[in-house]
C-alpha cells in the first residue's frame, strides 16, 4: 500500500540499524518525511516491527515523535510495536508513560492485547512494581485476562522460581477458563521446571482427557507458533462479573452463569498436599516396567481409568498436532525426572505413553534412558537401547554419552568404549565421556586403553580440556607402580611423559590447576623422584596463588608420604618444619605420617612427642596414628610393645582394622616368630575381620620359610577361605557355585576366575590360592573351623596371656 520508495527507505532504515549505524538510520528517517505525500502509518510499519523484534526502544520513540510531528494516525499494530520495543528493551518506565498517556488520549486505545504485550516484557525486568501496575490498570479497565496473559504470568513465576505462585495462577485460570492443549502444556512445562512433578502429572491427566474430547484443532502461525482454531475471548475473573453485576443493577446472562459453574466443576488442586490414594507412585498404578513390556507384547489398547489415577483410554483420531503436545508434555516429566533421580515415575510414565498409543520419539527415549540408568542400572539401558533399535530409532549422541560415563563409572570400560565409538559426530561437549573413560583406565590401572582414547580423540579432533590433563598426569606421571620400584629407566620415561604433557598444555593454553599439581607431586613421589616432586611442591606454592592454606597442606602431606616411603627422613623433617613455620593447619594424617617417619631413626620418643602435639592441636588418634606407633615399636624389635598398643588401641575404643594386624604380621614373618603370627591370626578371626592378600601372604611365607609346609597348604587354605566370608551360612550356600570354577578342568579356569570377579579382587585372589591348594592335594572345605591348624589356634588363645617370644623354632610334628 505504500510506495516503492517509502518501502525502499525503510529497508534502507533497517539495514542500518542492523549493522549499528544509528546515525546513518536517523538520517534515512529525516529523509522519510521529505516526500510529496502525506505519511500514514503504513510508511513506518518495518522500522517499527524491527524495533518491536530487535528491541530498539531508542529509536522507536525516535520514529513515533516524528509520526506525532507529522500527525500520523496511530493504529493498535503501532501501539503494539511500541510498547513491545519499549518493554522488552527494558524501558519500562517509559512504557508505562507511553500507557498512560495512550489511556488519556482514548481508552479506547488500551486494548488487552497490549498489556500482555507489556507482561511479557516484565520477565526480562522482573520489576515487581511493573507487573502490579499492569494489572491494576487491567482490573480498572476490566480488560480481564486471556490465555496469553496466564501465560506471561506464569513465565515470571518460573523466572522467579515461585511454585506458589503458579498454583495460584493455575487455580485463577480453571475458576474462569477451559485452558486449551497449549497452556495445558506450558503450565505441565513450568511444574517440571520447579520441580513439582505430582502436579504436573495432575494436569498432564486432564490434558489426556481433553485430547480426546476436544473439539478444537491447532493451525500454525506464519512465525511457526500454534494457535487455537477457536477465538481465545477474554473472559474476566468472577469478583470482576460481580461488581459488573452490581454496577449494572441486573442479573448475570445465563451463558455466563453455566459458564461459571462448569469452570469451577473442571477445576482442579494441584497444590502438594494431596489426598491418600491420589499420589503419583507405582503402588497405586501397579503396571509392568518397560522391558517386560515389550518383551510380552502387550497391547496398547488396553484402557486407563483417570479416575482411578491412571491415563484415559488410547487417542484414537486425535490431530497429530495435540499428539505433539501430549507427547512433549510426557517429554518435560520424563526428563524432569532425571534431574530428581525418580527412575520409577520415568518408567511409569513411559508405559503410559504406549498405553494411551502415543510413540515415544528419540527425546523420550533420551530422557527415559537416563532416568533409568540411575535406578536399574546401565544393563538395563542397554537393554531399552536394543529394544529402542529394534524398532528403528537411533539414540541420540547424547544419549550414548551419557551411556558411555554410567558404565565407565561402574567400570565397564569395554562397554563404554564400544558405546563412545557409536556416536556419529563427536563434539566438544562430549570430552566429558572421554574425561570419564580416562578416569575409570586410571582406577582399573589401564594405561594401554587410556592411550587408545587418547588415540581416538586426536583422530576426532577433540580438544583436551583441564580434567583431561588431570588424569594425564595420575595415569602416565609413574610407570612401575604398584608392581615395582621405580628405577633409573622408569624415571626417565616418566621424566619424557611429564614433559611431553606439559608442552601440550602450553599448546592448548591450559595451566596448570590445584589437581593437576596434587596427581603430579603424587605420581613423581610413588615413582621414587623425590627431587623433581619437592621442585614441583615449590612451583605449585609458587603459581596457584590463590591456593588456600587447606590445599597447601595436602600438597605438603602428599610429599611428606612420599618422603618416609623412600627412608629420606631428613628432608620429610624439614618439609614438616616448613609446614608448621608457615602455619599450615595439619590434621591426624599429617601427625601419623610423622609419627611412621620415627620408624626410620627408630625413636620412640620422638614418636611421643608427635602424639603430644597432635593432642594438643585438638586431634583424636585414629587407627592410622595407632599403626603408624606400632610400626616404630616394631622397628626396636617390641613385639610385646606392639601387643600392649594393640590393647590400648581397643580400650581408646578404635576399632582395629587389618592393615594394623599385617603391620604385625610383616615383621614377625621377618623375624621368624611363628607363634606371633599364630596369635596375630586368631586375634583377626576373634574381631571377625576378613583378612586380605598380605594376611594370607605373610602367614604362608612364614611357614614356607621355615619348611613347615603342609601347615602352610592348611593355613593359606582356611584363610582364603575366610576371605571369602566370615558367615558359615554364606560359605556354604557359595560354595557349592564356587567348588566348580575352582575344581575345573578346562584351560582357561585361571582366567575364567579373573573375569567373572574382575571387580572384586579380594574374592578372585582366595579362589585362585583355592585353586592352587586343590591342585596341591588339600581337600577344599567350607568350614574352615574344622581344620586341625584352625582349631589349634582356637585351643591355645588365650586373651590375658601373651605367647611367649622365642627364636627357636618348632618343629613340624608339634605345628601339625
Amino acid at each position: 500500500m505504500t510506495s516503492f520508495a517509502s518501502r525502499s527507505i525503510q529497508a534502507d532504515i533497517v539495514g542500518a540499524l542492523r549493522r549499528g549505524d544509528r546515525q546513518q538510520a536517523s538520517l534515512l528517517l529525516l529523509n522519510l518525511q521529505q516526500t510529496n505525500r502525506p505519511l500514514t502509518s503504513e510508511d513506518f510499519h518495518y522500522i517499527l516491527e524491527y524495533c518491536a523484534t530487535a528491541p530498539d526502544p531508542l529509536f522507536v520513540m525516535e520514529a513515533f515523535e516524528l509520526m506525532e510531528e507529522k500527525a500520523v494516525h496511530t493504529s493498535q499494530i503501532v501501539h503494539r510495536s511500541v510498547t513491545r520495543a519499549l518493554s522488552k528493551g527494558g524501558y519500562s518506565k517509559e512504557a508505562i508513560h507511553w500507557l498512560t498517556l495512550l489511556g488519556e488520549k482514548d481508552s479506547n486505545h488500551l486494548s488487552l492485547p497490549i498489556f500482555n504485550i507489556f507482561l511479557s516484557g516484565c520477565v526480562s525486568t522482573t520489576k515487581q512494581s511493573d507487573v502490579e501496575w499492569c494489572l491494576e490498570k487491567m482490573e480498572t479497565c476490566l480488560l480481564g485476562k486471556s490465555e496469553i496473559t496466564y501465560c506471561e504470568l506464569l513465565k515470571l513465576a518460573v523466572f522467579r522460581r515461585n511454585l506458589p505462585a503458579v498454583h495460584d495462577i493455575w487455580k485463577d485460570c480453571t475458576r474462569n477458563y477451559h485452558p486449551s492443549i497449549i497452556l495445558h502444556r506450558k503450565f505441565v512445562r513450568a511444574l517440571t521446571i520447579l520441580g513439582d512433578l505430582q502436579s504436573a502429572y495432575r494436569i498432564m491427566q486432564h490434558m489426556v482427557v481433553l485430547a480426546g474430547r476436544s473439539t478444537d484443532h491447532m493451525r500454525g502461525s506464519s512465525k511457526g507458533r500454534y494457535q487455537r482454531s477457536r477465538l481465545d475471548i477474554p473472559v474476566p475473573a468472577l469478583t470482576e462479573l460481580e461488581d459488573l453485576k452490581i454496577l449494572l443493577g441486573c442479573d448475570l446472562p445465563s451463558s455466563f452463569q453455566g459458564r461459571v459453574e462448569e469452570s469451577e466443576k473442571y477445576s482442579i488442586d494441584i497444590q502438594p498436599e494431596q489426598p491418600q490414594g491420589e499420589t503419583l507412585s507405582l503402588e497405586n498404578l501397579q503396571l509392568k516396567s518397560y522391558v517386560e513390556f515389550i518383551s510380552t507384547g502387550n497391547n496398547p489398547s488396553d484402557k486407563f481409568d483417570l479416575d482411578n489415577g491412571r491415563m484415559a483410554k488410547p487417542l484414537g483420531s486425535v490431530p497429530a498436532t495435540i499428539k505433539k503436545f501430549l507427547r512433549c508434555s510426557f517429554n518435560d516429566m520424563i526428563h524432569a525426572c532425571v534431574q530428581q533421580n525418580n527412575s520409577q515415575i520415568a518408567e511409569q510414565l513411559f508405559l503410559e505413553m504406549q498405553k494411551i498409543g502415543l510413540q515415544p520419539s528419540r527425546f523420550t527415549y533420551d530422557g527415559f534412558i537416563k532416568a533409568v540408568m540411575a535406578g536399574k542400572g546401565a544393563a538395563y539401558a542397554i537393554k531399552v537401547i536394543e529394544a529402542m533399535e529394534r524398532r528403528g530409532i537411533e539414540p541420540y549422541n547424547d544419549t550414548l554419552a551419557a551411556l558411555s560415563v554410567s558404565n565407565s563409572r561402574s567400570s565397564q570400560l569395554d562397554l563404554a568404549e564400544d558405546l563412545l565409538a557409536r556416536i556419529s559426530k563427536p563434539r566438544p561437549k562430549y570430552i566429558h565421556a572421554f574425561n570419564d573413560l580416562l578416569a575409570g583406565c586410571d582406577i582399573m590401572n589401564e594405561p594401554e586403553r587410556a592411550v587408545r582414547i587418547l588415540a581416538e580423540m586426536k583422530h576426532l579432533n577433540l580438544k583436551p580440556n583441564l580434567r583431561t590433563y588431570e588424569l594425564l598426569f595420575s595415569l602416565f606421571g609413574n610407570v612401575n607402580i604398584p608392581y615395582e620400584e621405580g628405577n633409573v629407566l622408569s624415571r626417565v620415561d616418566v621424566s619424557k611423559r611429564i614433559s611431553i604433557i606439559e608442552m601440550d598444555m602450553l599448546n592448548n593454553e591450559i595451566q596448570h590447576s590445584f589437581v593437576c599439581m596434587k596427581n603430579l607431586i603424587r605420581a613423581l613421589g610413588a615413582e621414587g623422584m623425590i627431587e623433581e616432586m619437592l621442585k614441583y611442591l615449590n612451583v605449585a606454592e609458587n603459581v596457584l596463588w590463590n591456593m588456600d592454606p587447606y590445599q597447601k597442606s595436602d600438597l605438603y602431606c602428599i610429599a611428606l608420604h612420599a618422603l618416609v616411603k623412600a627412608r629420606d627422613f631428613r628432608k620429610a623433617i624439614k618439609t614438616f618444619m616448613i609446614m608448621r613455620s608457615c602455619g599450615l593447619p595439619a590434621n591426624a594424617a599429617t601427625y601419623s605420617i610423622m609419627i611412621e617417619c620415627c620408624k626410620l631413626l627408630p625413636c620412640i620418643k620422638s614418636a611421643n612427642a608427635l602424639l603430644s602435639l597432635m593432642l594438643r592441636d585438638g586431634f583424636y588418634p585414629t587407627i592410622l596414628t595407632f599403626t603408624s606407633l606400632l610400626k616404630v615399636v616394631l622397628a626396636r624389635e617390641d613385639f610385646e610393645g606392639a601387643l600392649d598398643l594393640m590393647d590400648t588401641c581397643i580400650t581408646e575404643g578404635i576399632q582395629p582394622d587389618i592393615k594394623i594386624f599385617n603391620a604385625i604380621l610383616l615383621e614377625a614373618f621377618r623375624k621368624g616368630q611363628i607363634h606371633v603370627i599364630e596369635y596375630i591370626v586368631e586375634c583377626i578371626r576373634r574381631a571377625k575381620i576378613q583378612p586380605d592378600q598380605s594376611t594370607l601372604w605373610h602367614t604362608f611365607c612364614a611357614y614356607v620359610d621355615q619348611e613347615l609346609y603342609n601347615t602352610a597348604i592348611e593355613a593359606l587354605q582356611v584363610l582364603s577361605v575366610r576371605m571369602i566370608s566370615e558367615e558359615a551360612d554364606v560359605l556354604k550356600e557359595k560354595g557349592v557355585i564356587l567348588e566348580d570354577l575352582i575344581l575345573s578342568e578346562a584351560p582357561d579356569a585361571e582366567l575364567r576366575i579373573m573375569k567373572t570377579f574382575e571387580a572384586t579382587e579380594h574374592l578372585s585372589t582366595a579362589l585362585l590360592n583355592l585353586r592352587w591348594c586343590a591342585i596341591m592335594g588339600s581337600t577344599i572345605s567350607w568350614s574352615p573351623e574344622d581344620s586341625l591348624w584352625a582349631r589349634r589356634l582356637a585351643s591355645s588363645y588365650d586373651g590375658n596371656r601373651r605367647p611367649h617370644i622365642i627364636t627357636s623354632i618348632v618343629p613340624e610334628r608339634f605345628v601339625v
